[in-house]
């Protein structure tokens, strides 16, 4: 039985680190050992995440080899038991129509109705992909969106079995300054004073701020750095990661 599911296993693309180079626009500042360290996360997100394609979509080589190098540059500094409950990658060809009931805005009411989504993650659920705002990204991290970075934060997020912004931190006083740190900049959003670049969707609430300040520090690091320093210096010390001197080093 093992033989067959090694035999039945997806394997990494001969040609991944083309598909690499032409469709992911952060390879490009990566180093020598980066690069290294990406690659053997690509071929475990691959090779032992279950992949499956939504609505007779077909998966395609490149579709698995994007997906997971978006995913693998969110734990460059991590490693792969940060993503141990993503179980299931399930890939749509674009944006998913769901029915949904959920609270509305006036406390005890109820909103029902179809919404439309790029993407979801839920604790022990699989991490669902719009393929086309995906590629879409990946090409072009300079729009600050990415949905494979905002999906996969919300992993990270769960990893400690609370969805609550706030994710699996090295000691107390590392999680008191996220706190204090993304408070402020949470409640700054909530009030229409957070600035340009944090989408105003990261007010809906600390699980979505936190995937939302995930995609602009991996796609506009720089003017994070410049604009709001304390909340890059957070992100900056959980992933283990500096991306705006990735960028200023290859400028």
């Amino acid at each position: 039985m093992s033989f067959l599911r090694r035999k039945l296993r997806t394997a990494l693309a001969d040609n991944w680190e083309d598909i690499v180079e032409a469709s992911m626009a952060h390879w490009a500042h990566l180093d020598d050992g980066e690069r290294q360290t990406l690659a053997d996360l690509i071929e475990a997100i691959v090779t032992t995440k279950r992949w499956e394609a939504a609505n007779g979509f077909e998966l395609t080589d490149e579709i698995r080899t994007v997906i997971a190098a978006q995913a693998g540059l969110l734990i460059l500094g991590l490693d792969l038991d940060a993503y141990d409950d993503v179980g299931t990658i399930i890939v749509h060809p674009s944006t998913m129509r769901f029915h949904r009931t959920s609270s509305g805005d006036i406390a005890g009411t109820v909103v029902d109705g179809d919404v439309d989504l790029l993407g979801e993650a839920s604790y022990g659920g699989p991490v669902v992909i719009a393929w086309d705002s995906a590629r879409r990204s990946a090409r072009h991290p300079e729009h600050g969106h990415d949905v494979v970075f905002h999906e996969f934060a919300h992993k990270l997020d769960m990893l400690d079995h609370v969805v609550d912004g706030t994710p699996l931190l090295r000691d107390q006083a590392t999680r008191d300054r996220w706190v204090e740190v993304c408070t402020q900049e949470f409640k700054l959003l909530r009030a229409g004073q957070g600035g340009h670049l944090v989408d105003q969707y990261g007010a809906t609430n600390p699980a979505e701020f936190f995937a939302v300040a995930t995609e602009v520090f991996f796609n506009r690091p720089v003017e994070l750095a410049s604009h709001k320093p304390d909340l890059y210096g957070v992100l900056q010390d959980f992933y283990r990661q500096d991306p705006a001197d990735r960028v200023r080093r290859n400028r």
